[in-house]
């Protein structure tokens, strides 16, 4: 329930602090005074986009405050635990300001909230009609989704819609995939023929591979540097070597130990010297006298090197990045292997049909079952809004085609009007008059808002010009069932008829004021004030006693 709602800076409002009461709100007023201001408030604080028009000229920004009594509101409390937000009081207070250079911003009880979260807030707490409800009407989708409401059947509409959206999305996979089976089907092959083609090198590490080449090809020279370097470091022949240089280097420092550390020291490294130059000798050995390898081997070696530069020049890449491309091949190759063909996707397809097609039946037994009742409830409210004979049905018309199926169903659904004696019935955007509209429009929202479980929080409800074609006693009537409307639930209207207005349990007025600067006025009326606005709504600029008498009947009317 909205409990007050507060504008600064607001449009053509300075400042103004508006208590709300509990059941059936009017708010009335000239032509141009202002009477949307609040609407549009409300719609700001319920998430909708914001336009700097709506900041007061001369003014920087505009705030609006909205303030909620949700305690028991169950559906509210929920909306806080979903989004993580904590709900510690039985109020809601949402803020929402408008910046001159477009911007807006929005809190939820002093919290920053995105314009996203509000809106979805937002529908929780407020259900705006606009005044064109009546041009809806006349598209067949609101009928449907009307009757689908009245039914209870809104979530498992949501998912026959969902059902059929998936049926489309995996049919449009399949022509997808069936249009380029083709090109798959040559780069799976192409992807083929080049992992065949570079696989000797996958099994091997080609940087090893041209080290090992490069030294097979000259290991003969190699040999003869292993004998030369071997017989410098060690010969048994009369030249010098450094083995018995080294000893005799040693033999010197020993005998100086005693006497000097310098000589200790060196005699030490020394000894180590004659054990690394001594190992070496001994690879060197190994190594000049080894066996000539496998010329096999080599032939090995020539193939892989040979079969690297092929492919490097092929695919423009230096050989030893070729294995990196190759990963790079093998993850595409499995990923186009993976991907379904448009044959395999046809049991998906199937699948999907079948499940939206129990759906769609579902859905539609439970539309059909409740139309007659539905249709009766409309009837009923209708005749006493200047309908007496006022017929209403609900047709069902299968599609005859499959592929004329939609997310809404398997069948064609139509709501049948007729308001005269003897006249048949016709589809309501054919027959109905403006002022029909209207009163079905209205009675259809009504009836809506009705249905929910009473034991669920309802939203306030708003309805913009809620009088539009009616007059005299239809207005009277119309009154009455707002009025009854808010025995259980907070409403708000605006209206132009004063058997409408006299009907509220809160009157509200809005006034344009010229002085230095145009200015709406909001003003709560009662007593005299109430009966003054009463009969300017019922009979024109001048007030009489006459008009001031129609307006306290009105009043002494209201049960």
């Amino acid at each position: 329930m909205l409990v007050s709602l507060t504008l600064h800076q607001f449009a053509l409002i300075d400042q103004h602090e508006l208590s709300m009461a509990q059941g059936f709100n009017v708010i009335t007023g000239e032509t141009g005074a202002g009477k949307s201001l609040l609407l549009d408030a409300l719609s700001l604080c319920a998430g909708e986009r914001a336009d700097s028009a709506m900041v007061r000229h001369g003014a920087a920004h505009a705030d609006i405050y909205a303030l909620f009594d949700v305690e028991d509101n169950d559906v509210v409390a929920d909306w806080f635990a979903r989004h993580d937000r904590v709900l510690d009081e039985p109020d809601v207070l949402i803020r929402r300001q408008l910046s001159r250079n477009g911007r807006s911003k929005a809190w939820l009880n002093g919290t920053p909230v995105s314009l996203a979260e509000l809106k979805n807030l937002g529908a929780l707490l407020v259900n705006i009609h606009s005044q064109h409800a009546q041009q809806a009407l006349l598209k067949p989708q609101f009928v449907v989704q009307w009757l689908d409401a009245m039914a209870k059947a809104t979530s498992l509409a949501a998912q026959t819609e969902s059902s059929y959206q998936t049926y489309q999305q995996l049919k449009r996979q399949a022509e997808e995939i069936a249009s380029r089976e083709a090109q798959r089907q040559d780069r799976i092959q192409l992807l083929e023929s080049q992992l065949a083609d570079i696989a000797p090198l996958l099994a091997v590490d080609y940087t090893d591979i041209e080290a090992e080449h490069e030294e097979l090809s000259n290991i003969e020279a190699l040999m003869q540097e292993a004998s030369h370097g071997l017989h410098l470091l060690d010969n048994d022949s009369d030249e010098p070597d450094v083995m018995t240089l080294l000893g005799q280097a040693i033999k010197l420092c020993d005998t100086q130990v005693g006497v000097s550390q310098t000589f200790e020291q060196a005699s030490e490294q020394l000894h180590l010297a004659q054990q690394q130059i001594t190992e070496v000798t001994g690879l060197l050995s190994d190594y000049a006298e080894q066996q000539l390898p496998d010329p096999e081997r080599l032939q090995t070696l020539d193939s892989l090197i040979s079969l690297g530069h092929h492919l490097s020049r092929k695919h423009n890449l230096p050989a030893a990045d070729l294995i990196d491309e190759a990963n790079s091949w093998q993850e595409q190759l499995e990923q186009l292997e993976n991907e379904p063909s448009s044959d395999a996707m046809a049991a998906q397809i199937e699948q999907a049909w079948q499940e939206y097609l129990a759906l769609a039946t579902k859905l539609q037994k439970k539309r059909e079952k409740a139309a007659p009742t539905v249709s009766k409830q409309l009837v009923k409210q209708l005749q006493p809004l200047a309908l007496p004979n006022a017929r209403c049905e609900f047709v069902f018309t299968k599609k005859t085609d499959t592929s004329q199926y939609n997310g809404q169903g398997c069948y064609d659904i139509d709501l049948l009007f007729s308001a005269n004696v003897g006249m048949p019935m016709q589809p309501l955007h054919k027959i109905a008059s403006g002022g029909e509209l209207s009163r079905m429009a209205l009675v259809m929202q009504v009836l809506q808002a009705t249905s929910a479980d009473n034991n669920t929080a309802k939203p306030m409800l708003v309805f913009d010009e809620v009088d539009v074609g009616i007059s005299g006693g239809t207005a009277q009537v119309v009154g009455e069932l707002l009025r009854e409307l808010g025995q259980t639930q907070q409403l708000l209207a605006i209206t132009h008829q004063a058997q409408v207005a006299a009907q509220a349990h809160q009157h509200i007025l809005v006034q344009k004021h010229h002085d230095e600067k145009t200015e709406s006025e909001l003003l709560v009326l009662t007593g005299s004030t109430q009966v003054d606005e009463l009969a300017r709504m019922s009979g024109g600029v001048t007030i009489t006693e006459v008009t001031r008498d129609h307006a306290r009947s009105l009043l002494a009317g209201v049960k």
